[in-house]
């Protein structure tokens, strides 16, 4: 804190100062957590049919090979089919005695031991991301900004489109477009091609921008977990080509949207995240739109 405030001014009074102390001491955390997270780490992510023991069981796993766990979340989920045991642990890259592939060969029987579907990544590889899109211009632009300007630490291989609308746009920026066009008769032929390069790109996800048109159901199976859609928050109640006009004429006075993984159930998929604003009587259909735009922009980046 003397560090941080050497010259305190002498009219500061009680509350002020306590007031400056905890902005200090909340400075002195955020410097900490990115100290933290500036190292590199291995990320694991696993779930498996609940029971007791399994944090114990990975948690001990990594201890016996001197893994510092940096951070961890878990939590448990009921459905219908049972519950499930979700995890996240990120241990610093430099404290286990091993690389990737020989932590994912020592894990392994864990994995089959506890029925995992799990995966380990490394920070210091960049996820490769395929953006998809159509027409609507605001998503692409928004994360194209926050690329380029290092906001997002990842690499766009390349960007696909149904339209060649962002060929220059795209190509200005040195990424590879690929024009694949879908219509009712070469659908099949289509996603062939997509499958292809973003197989051919190594691609780790694929990012729908607002990309209008529906993913296979066969697409979805083989690629689980690895595409990601953005959307309004209107429905399941307002369908169709013009959402925000169905609002606006049912006097809707939240405006949201939802980033969600992408399954054979059209927008039915698990929710990565979700935010909302406030409208009132004074918002016209234009201005609802505007702030659409905005938040589904926040939103996909942040998912």
């Amino acid at each position: 804190v003397i560090r941080e405030f050497p010259q305190f001014p002498v009219t500061l009074n009680y509350d002020e100062l306590r007031n400056e102390i905890d902005q200090a001491f909340t400075r002195v955390e955020q410097k900490q957590q990115d100290i933290m997270h500036s190292q590199r780490f291995y990320t694991l992510s696993a779930s498996c049919p609940d029971r007791v023991g399994i944090v114990a069981r990975v948690a001990a796993f990594i201890a016996e090979h001197n893994g510092w766990i940096l951070e961890s979340s878990y939590h448990s989920d009921d459905s219908p089919e049972g519950s499930r045991y979700f995890m996240r642990l990120e241990v610093k890259a430099d404290s286990l005695p091993f690389h990737l592939a020989e932590f994912r060969e020592r894990f392994r029987p864990i994995g089959e031991e506890m029925q995992m579907d799990w995966k380990i990544s490394d920070s210091a590889v960049k996820k490769r991301v395929v953006i998809m899109v159509s027409k609507q211009e605001h998503c692409l632009y928004d994360l194209l900004a926050r690329w380029q300007s290092k906001e997002l630490d990842i690499e766009i291989p390349c960007i696909i489109s149904n339209h060649d609308t962002f060929k220059g746009f795209v190509e200005w920026h040195g990424i590879p477009f690929h024009h694949v066009p879908v219509n009712p008769d070469n659908k099949e032929a289509a996603y062939a091609e997509i499958r292809r390069l973003f197989d051919e790109v190594r691609g780790d996800t694929m990012v729908l921008a607002r990309y209008m048109q529906i993913i296979p159901p066969e697409m979805c199976r083989d690629y689980p977990g690895r595409i990601i859609n953005i959307h309004h928050s209107f429905l399941p109640s307002f369908v169709g080509a013009k959402p925000y006009h169905q609002a606006y004429q049912r006097g809707v006075k939240l405006i949201g949207a939802t980033c969600h993984y992408v399954t054979s159930e059209l927008d039915q998929g698990p929710i990565i995240e979700q935010d909302v604003i406030r409208i009132d009587h004074s918002d016209s259909v234009n201005d609802m739109v505007r702030y659409g735009k905005d938040i589904e922009k926040a939103v996909l980046a942040r998912g």
